[in-house]
């Protein structure tokens, strides 16, 4: 497996206030990347750290090869669109055109202007009276018009209304499918993952919970529900654990297919997978800060 990022023991502090410590990962090309997890697990940190925003403090990070915006031909490599979809409130859509055309060695013009006229905006509007949709697909068609082997996109949409929601992301599969990019996209909101991502990254505490292709990870996990005082089938991994009096039900990854008859396997969709994982960590955090006390 190729990695577009590679990240051994990275760490950010600001201060005494670690923002991201010890997290490993790689993410492999050719995939479109979901990276989810709770506010505060260090997701736009890393992302900050792989565009060479940040330097870390710890460990190291390389991004397609090479140490992030570390001169002209690795900056070419990236496009990046920020939480808030940044763009210059008093310059036009056209004025943003000619700056990406001024910045960017490989600026794709044509690219640029087809997905303007495509989208319906004005190149004499400007950016400042765009609707949060219509910014939010203006930065994007500057990320896509620089024509990058990467694209990492930081809970762009997180902002907008669920139909912008909805046009941006059908605008960004079809932009990767036919531009053949490699895209990381962070986002509290499974649902929009689930629609766009072939691939899953959980992360809290900034440690990597599970990774691994959607489809294979939803195929290899499992919700077994049972009597609260019978054992649980030996085999599969405990993932996260939840008991009432009577019944225990169980997150499980690994072969499930023929349990204790007294238990019943089910399916999980994305949303479960990532709540499974999230709830694991926190109470495994939760042991350890009690067994400190």
């Amino acid at each position: 497996m190729t990695a577009v990022l590679r990240a051994q023991g990275l760490g950010k502090r600001y201060g005494k206030r670690w923002a991201l410590r010890d997290c490993t990962v790689d993410i492999p090309e050719g995939h479109v990347v979901g990276l989810v997890g709770p506010n505060g697990a260090g997701k736009t940190t890393l992302l900050k750290l792989a565009t060479g925003l940040l330097e870390p403090t710890t460990g190291g990070i390389g991004v397609l090869g090479g140490r992030p915006a570390a001169g002209p031909a690795q900056l070419a490599k990236v496009g990046f669109v920020a939480q808030d979809t940044p763009v210059y409130a008093a310059l036009t859509v056209a004025d943003h055109l000619r700056l990406g055309a001024g910045l960017n060695p490989a600026w794709d013009a044509a690219l640029a202007k087809d997905r303007i006229a495509r989208l319906g905006l004005d190149p004499a509007h400007r950016a400042g009276k765009l609707s949060g949709g219509q910014r939010a697909q203006l930065a994007l068609t500057l990320g896509l018009a620089k024509r990058p082997e990467l694209l990492i996109l930081d809970e762009p949409v997180a902002a907008l209304d669920p139909l912008a929601r909805r046009e941006f992301l059908q605008n960004l599969m079809e932009a990767t499918a036919e531009h053949r990019l490699s895209v990381v996209l962070s986002s509290h909101l499974v649902s929009d993952l689930e629609r766009t991502c072939d691939y899953l990254i959980v992360l809290v505490d900034s440690r990597v919970q599970v990774a691994g292709r959607t489809e294979d990870l939803l195929a290899g996990h499992h919700r077994l529900t049972g009597p609260r005082d019978r054992a649980l089938p030996h085999g599969p991994r405990v993932v996260s654990a939840r008991h009432t009096d009577r019944q225990s039900t169980f997150i499980v990854y690994g072969d499930a297919s023929a349990p204790d008859p007294a238990w019943t396997a089910g399916r999980l969709n994305l949303e479960d997978l990532v709540l499974a994982y999230m709830d694991n960590a926190t109470a495994e955090r939760r042991t350890a800060l009690e067994a400190t006390r």
